[in-house]
């Protein structure tokens, strides 16, 4: 709690039941939020949001909205998408509240008020990180719907619905309270990281892998064969956990907002976009494994194997880390081998992604100019694929060199440790001595240094690949795993890489090659 605020109480009140001047929650302990969500009028694409507050000797509060959501690291300035905020004492009388910036407001509250704030939301981008309202469904990215107190990131918080004309809530909160759909995040942070599909849902039927449930919910997720795509997804999983060998939450829910683009991870959730038409042949099955593979492997990559600097989170100007290779990077990486390994594409897939991969990094003319690190550092700026055509390329994607650099460390463990150990291993150091043990994110040098632990020598010329622009040695590296690689040139005149097995591998190279996608 603030050490500038004695005792701030903030209740709901719930206009659609128990009656006029009736609080839910108004016996919780202080600085507890609870947030009315209404949706009245769907097709005007706007939200109703509401709380009361009961200041104790404070005159002054500042309220402030979110200008990005963790896992999409863009501002967003949600702000923008807000209006007609106002607040009101008990007996209905206006009180002042102005607007200092784009994302603040400062509520003037006199002490011993009870206040009811409130205002509405815009929900009109159709996008994984925007929130969505139309005639038949809501989307809602709490980052951009829920204010904050400023200096109460920590306190509890709860989130009722209403929206009687939609029958089903899908989120990774826990409902409370389910006649009135209330939900309770622990925090802020939980808050934010817990995003809500309302709407006439689809729940396939679910699964349990070492006794944990997880659930696929969606909207309007098409024609598609559901018992086939939730045994895929099922192995999926299975292979991960097979990884990682811990399941940190008790359900996890995988939530299809349908059509459109991307998707964002969050701890026992995933938001996808999602359509069952791109499941119509084998390629598109793989492909939408490899995405669900991705977000899923989140929860472990980013979420709790996290860089030091992500948590706790600046909501304001947004936080950057040299490390999003490592967590965007490594978890594409990720993503073909718990597909591969779940037995959902064979070693002639697993070298076409990652080929797609190396041509896309080899013919970008921003390789000359910017470092992994730098491409993470600068994402805020340059997007998370580069500049994209904005003026000339000087940027990189660590979509596309995160999962190759990451392919070459693997590899370069693995020939160091004689295969006793590999970047699994890393990746499982990091969450039980990171995340389990000490409760924090790791620093840039933590992550080289349990590296070369599981190595057991120095990898400065990996980590050159990491820090500077130097060209990468496929040669050497895919040939600790029996691999070779071959350059071609297109008919465009771009370089066109493949890689193959060689023709004779020692014993080595065939232990690293076939422990490495997954045979004894």
């Amino acid at each position: 709690m603030s050490p500038t605020i004695t005792k701030i109480y903030i209740l709901l009140a719930i206009s659609l039941i128990g009656g006029e001047g009736n609080f839910l929650y108004s016996q919780e302990a202080s600085s507890n939020f609870h947030y009315h969500i209404s949706i009245d009028n769907p097709e005007n694409q706007s939200l109703q949001v509401s709380l009361d507050l009961l200041v104790g000797d404070q005159d002054t509060l500042i309220l402030k909205m979110p200008n990005w959501t963790p896992g999409y690291y863009q501002l967003m300035n949600y702000s923008e998408q807000v209006s007609r905020v106002s607040a009101r004492v008990k007996d209905g009388t206006e009180i002042p509240i102005s607007q200092l910036n784009p994302n603040t407001w400062q509520l003037i509250s006199g002490q011993n008020s009870q206040i009811k704030l409130s205002y509405e939301v815009k929900a009109d981008k159709k996008f994984v990180a925007n929130s969505l309202l139309d005639s038949k469904h809501a989307y809602l990215v709490p980052a951009g719907v829920f204010m904050y107190l400023d200096g109460e990131i920590n306190s509890p918080a709860t989130v009722t619905i209403d929206a009687d004309q939609w029958p089903d809530v899908a989120t990774g909160l826990k409902l409370v309270h389910g006649e009135v759909k209330t939900y309770f995040a622990e925090d802020f942070d939980v808050l934010y990281d817990s995003p809500f599909l309302i709407g006439d849902l689809e729940e396939l039927p679910s699964f349990e892998v070492n006794g944990v449930k997880h659930r696929f919910i969606g909207y309007e997720m098409g024609d598609f064969d559901r018992v086939k795509f939730m045994q895929n997804l099922k192995k999926v999983v299975e292979s991960s956990v097979g990884i990682m060998r811990d399941i940190p939450f008790e359900e996890y829910t995988f939530i299809a907002i349908g059509p459109g683009r991307g998707g964002i991870e969050h701890m026992n959730s995933t938001t996808v976009s999602f359509d069952g038409k791109q499941l119509e042949d084998q390629e598109g099955m793989i492909r939408m494994m490899n995405f669900l593979a991705h977000e899923y492997f989140h929860h472990y990559n980013v979420k709790r194997i996290r860089p030091f600097e992500l948590g706790p989170f600046d909501y304001d100007r947004g936080t950057k880390t040299n490390l999003l290779w490592v967590s965007e990077g490594l978890t594409v990486y990720y993503e073909y081998l718990v597909t591969l390994r779940g037995g959902l594409m064979n070693e002639k897939q697993l070298f076409e992604n990652l080929e797609s991969d190396i041509n896309e990094f080899e013919n970008d003319p921003g390789k000359v100019h910017q470092s992994l690190v730098e491409a993470s550092f600068a994402t805020w700026g340059d997007g998370p694929f580069g500049t994209m055509g904005k003026g000339p390329d000087r940027s990189i994607s660590y979509y596309a060199k995160g999962p190759i650099v990451g392919m070459l460390l693997d590899f370069a463990i693995r020939d160091a440790s004689k295969n006793k150990h590999s970047l699994d291993d890393v990746m499982r150091r990091l969450y039980t001595h990171y995340y389990q043990k000490l409760g924090r994110g790791f620093t840039d040098a933590e992550f080289q240094q349990t590296c070369e632990e599981m190595a057991g020598i120095p990898l400065n010329e990996v980590f050159n690949y990491v820090y500077t622009k130097k060209e990468l040695d496929y040669d050497t590296f895919l040939g600790y795993a029996g691999l070779e690689i071959t350059k071609d040139k297109t008919v465009a005149g771009e370089s066109k890489f493949t890689i193959s097995r060689m023709e004779s591998p020692h014993s080595l190279q065939k232990l690293i090659l076939n422990s490495w996608i997954g045979l004894k």
